[in-house]
């Protein structure tokens, strides 16, 4: 299901590469020991600011909790220090990003929505990050007011009362006090992992591309969780390096991620990699790219088993990895499976299993490099009953992956889909129990509808109703008999072939499956 709504303020701050600044001498000049809203506009020390290149989007933040800290602002509540670094012209947050962030936003109306996010976005801000700032600009205007309409009351302030009186005074003098880490970037890189590892901690998978963030597949990854747009962690590459990354990231964006997903589901329009606005969008793509990058010997196995890429030629050809399998899945492309997202990677509730997606991924990926001739025809042979299988066993596959340790969750999801396939190319019918023992587990699972006492529908509710109808009533592929999700992968198939007189009218047209027509019929 799609999360809680974060407020992206990941353009309020530029990023610089660390890396250019090794061996950056500190800077001489005079070190300041509070920074406020005076600081954060162009004739301050806004454009001296950066942030880290490796450091993570600046969208963790609801609503809620940033209106909070402007609330804590202008009421001169305490705000924990910043830590900052200065080298080569360049004040690097290095602690405190989201709080300068907000204050900014604050300053310029823009809480990911307005001038300023729009260019660095490349004018291209989905439905969810919309909605985020137009309820963050909600709550500002209720609780607080707009830092343009306290500026304006400084000319009134005699008029006022006293509450509004010293915020008035407040919005211009209040400060936060900043901490400066002393050293080289080494140390500065050192004290953001250091300092990231307390409080809110980094993820796992935060600190993996921060630790590795030359390496092609952490490239990609930051690539196409943006659709090629906001930092370019690829600037250094040739320009005509730089156009294929984004317009490679873009494709896959949008192959992955769109359209937008909402709860409840009112579509079976659903996107494959499920929400793009979570923080395990980026697990879920440095995983897929990796998958899609594997040999047949299974390498690289980790990120770090990459070289770094000094070219960008590396990360051109891991994206286009991701590419041929992404249009493997879905697409128009004459190889697409077109596989429906609501069948093979939503619950019955829709929720979206990122372990059914990297498992299906998995198992295509090897079959892909490994050139198995006979893999393709025979999963579209068994296709309608598989679906009906994994449709009526959902439930249990879920209970199944929860069963599973994560780390081996995408080999036993594909382990259990190839024994699928063979046991219904068998002749053989799916059973619960042969599902647990397929899984590698031992025993019976038991699985149910989840019950309540209110009278009102959940969004749950609602979004299980809306895909069992949607699916009863959905397309099949009339050449292999699968579900056919036509707003992303459909074919236009003649239903007596060209060579055999057909010809291109509407009663000898029907709609099929990409594979099914280009690879399968002919």
């Amino acid at each position: 299901m799609a999360g809680r709504k974060l407020v992206n303020l990941d353009a309020m701050i530029p990023r610089a590469d660390f890396a250019i600044l090794e061996d950056a001498p500190e800077m001489p000049t005079k070190k300041v020991d509070s920074i406020g809203t005076r600081d954060l506009r162009p004739d301050g020390l806004l454009p001296l600011l950066r942030k880290p290149d490796f450091q993570r989007e600046t969208n963790h933040w609801t609503p809620e909790q940033t209106v909070l800290l402007i609330q804590s602002f202008v009421d001169e509540d305490l705000i924990p220090s910043v830590i900052l670094w200065q080298a080569q012209g360049s004040i690097f947050v290095i602690d405190g990003g989201h709080r300068l962030s907000v204050l900014r936003a604050w300053i310029e109306d823009d809480y990911g929505d307005k001038a300023t996010s729009q260019a660095f976005f490349g004018f291209n801000i989905n439905e969810n990050q919309l909605k985020a700032a137009k309820e963050t600009r909600r709550l500002v205007e209720k609780s607080i007011g707009s830092y343009n309409d306290w500026i304006k009351k400084e000319g009134i302030q005699q008029d006022l009362p006293p509450a509004d009186r010293r915020r008035v005074a407040s919005v211009r003098t209040t400060t936060i006090p900043i901490q400066w880490v002393t050293g080289n970037a080494e140390r500065a890189q050192a004290s953001f992992l250091k300092i990231n590892t307390k409080g809110t901690p980094l993820d796992e998978i935060e600190i993996l591309l921060i630790r590795n963030r030359k390496r092609p597949a952490a490239i990609a990854a930051r690539s196409i969780i943006r659709a090629g747009m906001g930092h370019k962690y690829w600037s250094a590459f040739s320009d005509d390096k730089r156009k294929q990354i984004e317009a490679k990231a873009s494709k896959l964006y949008e192959v992955l991620f769109e359209p937008d997903l909402t709860s409840p589901v009112k579509t079976l329009d659903l996107p494959l990699g499920g929400g793009a606005g979570v923080r395990s969008a980026l697990k879920l793509l440095v995983d897929f790219v990796m998958v899609a990058s594997r040999n047949q010997l299974g390498e690289p196995e980790r990120v770090e088993d990459q070289d770094e890429d000094e070219t960008g030629d590396e990360t051109i050809s891991v994206l286009d990895k991701a590419l041929r399998l992404a249009e493997r899945i879905t697409g128009d492309d004459k190889g697409s499976l077109g596989l429906h997202p609501a069948v093979y990677f939503y619950g019955p509730t829709g929720t979206h299993f990122t372990s059914l997606f990297m498992g299906i991924s998995t198992l295509f990926a090897r079959k892909l490099v490994n050139n198995d001739p006979s893999f393709f025809p025979k999963f579209t042979k068994v296709r309608k009953d598989l679906e009906v299988a994994l449709l009526q066993h959902k439930r249990l596959i879920a209970a199944i992956i929860q069963n599973t340790r994560s780390a081996g969750r995408n080999d036993m999801i594909a382990s259990l889909l190839t024994s699928m396939i063979d046991s219904i190319n068998a002749g053989n019918t799916i059973t619960e129990q042969g599902l647990v023992n397929s899984a590698g587990l031992e025993g019976k699972i038991f699985v149910g509808e989840e019950q309540t006492k209110s009278s009102k529908f959940t969004p749950e509710t609602r979004s299980a109703v809306l895909i069992r109808e949607a699916l009863a009533a959905a397309l099949h592929c009339p050449i292999c008999g699968g579900y056919l999700d036509p707003q992303k992968s459909v074919s236009y198939d003649h239903i007596t072939p060209v060579r055999d007189g057909g010809k291109g009218t509407e009663s000898n047209c029907q709609l099929a499956h990409p594979y099914c027509n280009q690879s399968i019929k002919h």
